[in-house]
């Protein structure tokens, strides 16, 4: 079979505005010249669009005219790679997503644990922040609470007390396996993340669920959320103010 002839019958098995890479048309190293002239060529006719280098899309057609997929979809080849997650998004996009901010940032910020990624998406570009452990399905959605704890101070237009009630209600919603994964990944965190989760962890856990946190922050240590133990009420067993 030619390689355009290829590249189409395996576009075609792709939903409209789906977002997929070489490595989804099954190219091989050897076709690829081959397969990027057939690109091009279907780019042209507007069969496909490009989405960003490397990554394209069937238009999907609506009422309204033609759609593309939302950032969130067009990144997805670069959070995952061999179907499993490899990224996740963070920053201003994940706490507007969250319902945390209504902030919509300019720029988008992915987390890997080894891979850099900086591509533009549309009008927004993105950029690298580096993990702090390997990212996978099984946790990647803990880092993201994680990272609300690390950026809670900066998040923008946000309401505090609001921000610890939603972070709560997601802890008190894991499983007793989870919680521990939770703990794990947040003694690879900052010291500061670290109280911040065993103050909240202390409203629904017994001591020795956290002991572990309590034993990596220095005692002498103290971290500045602006919050009062109305808002936490554990928050002086962890220097928290």
């Amino acid at each position: 079979m030619k390689v355009s002839d290829k590249i189409k019958k395996n576009i075609a098995k792709i939903p409209d505005g789906t977002p997929f890479t070489y490595q989804d048309l099954a190219i091989i190293p050897g076709e690829y010249p081959a397969a990027t002239k057939a690109i091009e060529r279907l780019i042209k006719n507007g069969a496909i669009s490009r989405a960003s280098t490397g990554v394209f899309y069937k238009p999907k057609n609506s009422p309204f005219g033609t759609l593309k997929p939302r950032e969130e979809e067009l990144l997805r080849p670069y959070l995952f790679e061999n179907n499993k997650r490899v990224a996740y998004i963070t920053g201003t996009a994940l706490y507007n997503k969250l319902g945390l901010t209504t902030q919509v940032p300019k720029n988008i910020k992915v987390a890997s644990r080894d891979r850099r990624i900086i591509t533009t998406v549309g009008n927004i570009q993105v950029k690298p922040v580096k993990s702090y452990v390997d990212v996978t399905d099984d946790n990647y959605y803990l880092m993201e609470l994680l990272d609300v704890l690390k950026d809670f101070k900066t998040i923008p237009d946000t309401d505090k007390s609001q921000t610890i009630r939603f972070v709560l209600k997601k802890i008190k919603a894991l499983s007793a396996k989870e919680k521990d994964q939770f703990i794990k990944i947040a003694i690879k965190y900052p010291p500061r993340v670290r109280a911040f989760a065993g103050a909240l962890l202390s409203e629904i856990s017994n001591k020795l669920a956290v002991q572990e946190l309590k034993e990596s922050i220095n005692p002498l240590s103290t971290f500045k959320f602006s919050i009062s133990n109305k808002q936490l009420s554990k928050i002086k067993c962890w220097n928290i103010s």
